[in-house]
Protein backbone atom coordinates (compact mmCIF):
# COMPACT_ATOMS: atom_id res chain seq x y z
CA UNK A 1 0.00 0.00 0.00
CA UNK A 2 1.18 3.36 -0.81
CA UNK A 3 1.51 6.30 1.50
CA UNK A 4 1.42 8.77 -1.24
CA UNK A 5 0.62 12.48 0.32
CA UNK A 6 1.21 14.37 -2.70
CA UNK A 7 -1.63 16.71 -3.53
CA UNK A 8 -0.07 17.83 -7.04
CA UNK A 9 0.27 15.65 -9.66
CA UNK A 10 3.95 14.61 -10.98
CA UNK A 11 4.57 14.28 -14.60
CA UNK A 12 7.39 12.81 -16.09
CA UNK A 13 9.40 15.61 -18.28
CA UNK A 14 12.80 14.31 -19.42
CA UNK A 15 14.72 17.22 -20.00
CA UNK A 16 18.35 19.43 -19.59
CA UNK A 17 17.73 22.43 -17.65
CA UNK A 18 19.47 24.62 -15.45
CA UNK A 19 20.30 25.14 -11.65
CA UNK A 20 21.70 28.26 -10.78
CA UNK A 21 23.35 28.67 -7.24
CA UNK A 22 24.53 31.79 -5.97
CA UNK A 23 28.43 29.84 -6.47
CA UNK A 24 27.12 28.39 -9.71
CA UNK A 25 25.14 27.23 -12.45
CA UNK A 26 24.44 22.86 -12.91
CA UNK A 27 23.42 21.60 -15.91
CA UNK A 28 20.95 19.22 -14.77
CA UNK A 29 18.15 17.05 -15.98
CA UNK A 30 14.51 17.04 -15.03
CA UNK A 31 12.77 14.09 -13.70
CA UNK A 32 9.59 15.41 -13.24
CA UNK A 33 7.67 18.57 -12.62
CA UNK A 34 4.63 19.66 -11.05
CA UNK A 35 2.99 22.95 -9.85
CA UNK A 36 4.67 22.84 -7.19
CA UNK A 37 8.13 21.63 -7.72
CA UNK A 38 9.93 18.99 -9.60
CA UNK A 39 12.53 16.20 -9.13
CA UNK A 40 16.25 16.96 -10.94
CA UNK A 41 18.93 14.74 -11.38
CA UNK A 42 22.59 15.92 -11.08
CA UNK A 43 25.52 15.17 -13.61
CA UNK A 44 27.86 12.38 -12.11
CA UNK A 45 30.78 14.94 -12.17
CA UNK A 46 28.73 17.61 -9.92
CA UNK A 47 31.23 18.70 -7.03
CA UNK A 48 30.39 17.48 -3.43
CA UNK A 49 30.53 19.77 -0.11
CA UNK A 50 30.34 17.87 2.91
CA UNK A 51 29.11 14.41 1.57
CA UNK A 52 25.61 16.41 0.02
CA UNK A 53 25.73 18.34 -3.15
CA UNK A 54 23.22 20.58 -2.19
CA UNK A 55 21.78 20.45 1.08
CA UNK A 56 18.29 20.80 2.21
CA UNK A 57 16.86 24.63 1.63
CA UNK A 58 19.73 25.98 -0.52
CA UNK A 59 17.98 28.21 -2.23
CA UNK A 60 18.14 27.86 -6.46
CA UNK A 61 16.45 28.81 -9.38
CA UNK A 62 15.19 26.00 -11.74
CA UNK A 63 15.06 26.83 -15.77
CA UNK A 64 13.84 24.49 -18.06
CA UNK A 65 13.98 25.50 -21.69
CA UNK A 66 11.00 24.51 -23.79
CA UNK A 67 11.38 25.27 -27.33
CA UNK A 68 14.00 26.46 -29.55
CA UNK A 69 12.14 29.83 -29.79
CA UNK A 70 13.61 30.81 -26.13
CA UNK A 71 10.34 29.36 -24.25
CA UNK A 72 11.13 28.27 -20.77
CA UNK A 73 9.83 27.56 -17.26
CA UNK A 74 11.55 30.03 -14.26
CA UNK A 75 11.00 28.64 -10.90
CA UNK A 76 12.30 30.09 -7.83
CA UNK A 77 13.15 27.00 -5.59
CA UNK A 78 14.73 25.56 -2.51
CA UNK A 79 16.23 22.06 -1.90
CA UNK A 80 14.18 19.77 0.09
CA UNK A 81 15.96 16.65 -0.16
CA UNK A 82 19.04 14.87 -1.89
CA UNK A 83 18.95 11.02 -2.77
CA UNK A 84 21.90 10.42 -4.48
CA UNK A 85 22.07 12.53 -7.23
CA UNK A 86 18.63 13.25 -7.42
CA UNK A 87 17.39 16.33 -5.65
CA UNK A 88 14.11 17.22 -5.16
CA UNK A 89 13.27 20.87 -5.33
CA UNK A 90 10.09 23.32 -3.78
CA UNK A 91 9.04 25.78 -5.59
CA UNK A 92 8.62 29.30 -3.69
CA UNK A 93 7.76 31.67 -6.63
CA UNK A 94 7.33 31.17 -10.28
CA UNK A 95 6.43 34.35 -12.78
CA UNK A 96 3.35 34.19 -14.91
CA UNK A 97 4.71 33.31 -18.25
CA UNK A 98 6.04 30.64 -16.67
CA UNK A 99 2.98 29.14 -14.94
CA UNK A 100 1.37 29.41 -17.99
CA UNK A 101 3.68 26.90 -19.66
CA UNK A 102 4.00 24.57 -16.83
CA UNK A 103 0.14 24.63 -16.69
CA UNK A 104 -0.23 23.53 -20.23
CA UNK A 105 2.66 20.74 -19.30
CA UNK A 106 -0.03 19.70 -16.37
CA UNK A 107 -2.59 19.87 -18.51
CA UNK A 108 -1.83 17.80 -21.58
CA UNK A 109 -0.19 15.34 -19.36
CA UNK A 110 -3.07 14.57 -16.71
CA UNK A 111 -5.95 14.66 -19.61
CA UNK A 112 -8.37 15.53 -16.86
CA UNK A 113 -9.05 19.41 -16.85
CA UNK A 114 -11.04 18.62 -12.89
CA UNK A 115 -7.77 17.43 -11.90
CA UNK A 116 -5.88 20.65 -13.22
CA UNK A 117 -8.23 23.00 -11.55
CA UNK A 118 -8.55 21.10 -8.31
CA UNK A 119 -4.38 21.64 -7.90
CA UNK A 120 -4.89 25.21 -9.39
CA UNK A 121 -7.00 26.14 -7.02
CA UNK A 122 -5.08 23.77 -3.76
CA UNK A 123 -2.02 26.07 -5.10
CA UNK A 124 -3.71 29.28 -5.17
CA UNK A 125 -5.56 28.59 -1.48
CA UNK A 126 -1.54 27.40 0.45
Amino acid sequence: MSNERRHYSRIAFHSAAHLILADRNIEVVVVDLSLKGALVRLPANTPNTSNTPLPNGTPCTLRVRLDAAGSHIRMETKTTHVDGRYVGLVCQNIDLDSVTHLRRLVELNLGDEKLLERELSALLGE
